[in-house]
């Protein structure tokens, strides 16, 4: 049944019954609604309207004598519908700012602060994962010689991101050699992606002459220039918020669960797979219980928005049992989200 065809009583009951329950996580009753909301109606009138709404699978009822819990239906159409967003307050503005603005310049550093300041503030889990390197467009490398048997390599991309790798080669390089490497390197590399040059890298160089061990270092896609440029990178912060929620009571559970949202690989791919349909008119996504594709996450919520350093997109999340304070969440993620993206954009060249 479309939301639409709700009427306006069925519509009050079903808000009032979730904010009661993601406030108290006790389920909720006729009387309660009846006598805690005002809504003028009778327990009679409101408890009819639930059996209407547990009908259409908004609500179910857990136990025959227990009052009604939102399935992930109502939550969806209470996020999609219902809920009033809650702004945040200066006092949470202001943490998440100054985790941000006084990190200093690494991404490692913004990140970190970033997810701990959110997962405090939120009370759930607070996960953020870092721009993917080999997906920034490579617009400057150096070459600069340390002593006889070191160089340093810079490799800085379109976002502003640098990645510095310091290399050991087996005899001194004459400056001029290192300089014509530069120069050739910036003209066959510069434009592409750091995944593109290292998938691409020994066709694109293999008539290139110049120092030969040098060279080899650049051509081979294995070696430390490229080492780790597609790797993901996670930040997870907060497990301990988790312990306090009924829904984790069972520690078995909740241990299974931290142990999946380890796997970074798994997270990223859950994080960044989007049907669209849970995408707010704030970018903030909302994906709820069944929507969640990892078996372990499907009796929780993740709500999460997407950061930008240049052209390249990074993600941060809240992830918590389905009942969750939806509404102040969607604000919280998305400022956070803005002030990630204000903050990296400030920093001129930002360490990976």
């Amino acid at each position: 049944m479309a939301f639409e065809n709700l009427n306006t009583r069925e519509r009050e009951v079903l808000q009032n019954l979730i904010d009661h329950y993601v406030a108290t996580a006790d389920p909720v009753g006729s009387r309660v609604i009846a006598t805690k909301f005002g809504m003028g109606l009778s327990s009679a009138t409101i408890r009819n309207t639930m059996q209407d709404l547990e009908d259409m699978g908004f609500i179910s009822q857990p136990h025959t004598s227990a009052g009604r819990v939102p399935t992930d239906i109502g939550y969806r159409l209470y996020v999609d519908s219902l809920l009033k967003p809650e702004s945040l307050s200066a006092a949470e503005r202001k943490k998440i700012r100054n985790s941000l603005f006084n990190s200093g310049k690494s991404i490692d550093a913004i990140l970190g602060q970033s997810t701990r300041a959110l997962a405090d503030i939120a009370m759930q889990m607070g996960v953020t994962i870092a721009p993917r390197f080999d997906e920034g467009t490579l617009t400057r490398l150096e070459l600069v010689p340390l002593n006889s048997d070191k160089a340093l390599v810079v490799l800085v991309v379109k976002s502003g991101l640098a990645r510095s790798v310091i290399l050991e080669v087996e005899a001194s390089l004459p400056d001029e050699d290192m300089r014509t490497l530069e120069q050739i390197l910036n003209e066959k590399l510069c434009g592409l992606t750091l995944g593109e040059i290292r998938r691409t890298i020994t066709s694109r160089l293999a008539n290139v002459t110049g120092n030969a061990r040098l060279l080899k270092l650049f051509i081979d896609p294995e070696s430390g220039i490229w080492e780790g440029v597609s790797d993901i990178q996670l930040h997870v912060v907060g497990a301990e918020n988790l312990l306090g929620q009924p829904e984790f009571a069972d520690r078995k559970q909740l241990v299974q669960f931290v142990r999946t949202l380890e796997n970074q690989e798994k997270l990223s791919q859950e994080l960044k797979c989007d049907n669209g349909d849970g995408t707010t008119s704030t970018g903030v996504i909302v994906k709820i219980g069944d929507e969640n594709n990892l078996e372990e996450m499907k009796r929780c919520s993740v709500v999460s928005a997407s950061y930008k350093v240049g052209s390249i997109e990074g993600k941060i999340a809240v992830i918590g049992p389905t009942r969750m304070r939806y509404s102040k969440l969607l604000s919280m993620v998305e400022y956070a989200a803005k002030s990630i993206s204000e903050s990296l954009a400030d920093s001129d060249e930002l360490k990976n």
